[in-house]
Parts: C-alpha cells; structure tokens; sequence
C-alpha cells in the first residue's frame, strides 16, 4: 500500500465487541468516502496494540494511483464523524447495506507499536526543569 492519510478511531472504553465497531467504521468511512469522491481507494483498519497492553485503533487510506489531495483527510474525519453516532445495530445494517453495494469488507489488522521510552539530555540541557541550562545552574 502507497503512503496515504492515518486517522485514529477513538472508541468509547468498555464496549462490547469493539473490534466489530473499529472494522465497521473503517470500512463504511473508506466505502463512503471513495463512493462520494468517485475514485478508487484502498485502505486498511489497524488494531494497534502498545507494548504497554493498551490498543487503539486506525484507518490508512491511501489512492492506487496518485497521492490523496490536502483535502482528503477532513473529509475523512467528517464522515467517521457522522458515522459515530451510530448504534451497533445501525452500523451492522448498514455494513451490510453498504456489502450489497459492492463493499468488500477488509478485515482487521493486528500491529503492535513501541512506546518510545527515548529521552534527550539536549532537550533536557535546554528545557530542564528549571529553564535553560542544565537543573541547577541556576540559583
């Protein structure tokens, strides 16, 4: 896949089968979106997992054959908006709607991400926290 627009999928902690949620969102947001703009899209919904046994979850959509315009991602972001309100029943209707339409559905995926544990003593020198210089420099 070509390099394209990342959005995070905020969900509400707790819910009941919240994978099912994530992929129905992606997949109803990527469909809508390229049916509105008439093009072709591919995408993927990410479920990504921290080595700090938290998740969250994606959607990357990017164009076959050209890069997405300046535009694409608010248009994104507007139409996972609208989605959100949706109650799980909804979302399955119209998963299942949008499939009789041609929706291919693609399935979740699994990625695990580091927490960067990287600290810079540079950053530190110049920010320490008492201001500039290194912590105590000053009285």
């Amino acid at each position: 896949m070509r390099r394209g627009v990342d959005v995070g999928i905020y969900l509400t902690p707790g819910l009941a089968d919240e994978n099912f949620i994530a992929q129905s969102l992606g997949n109803l947001a990527a469909f809508r979106l390229a049916a509105q703009r008439h093009e072709p899209l591919a995408w993927q919904v990410l479920r990504v997992q921290t080595s700090m046994s938290q998740h969250h979850y994606r959607i990357v959509l990017s164009h076959p054959q050209r890069v997405l315009d300046l535009g694409f991602k608010s248009d994104l972001e507007r139409v996972l908006k609208d989605l959100s309100n949706e109650t799980v029943d909804q979302l399955r209707s119209r998963l299942e709607a949008a499939e009789r339409e041609g929706l291919r559905v693609v399935p979740l995926r699994y990625v695990r991400e580091d927490v960067d544990f990287w600290q810079d003593d540079f950053w530190n020198f110049i920010g320490g926290p008492s201001g500039i210089g290194p912590p105590g420099s000053f009285p």
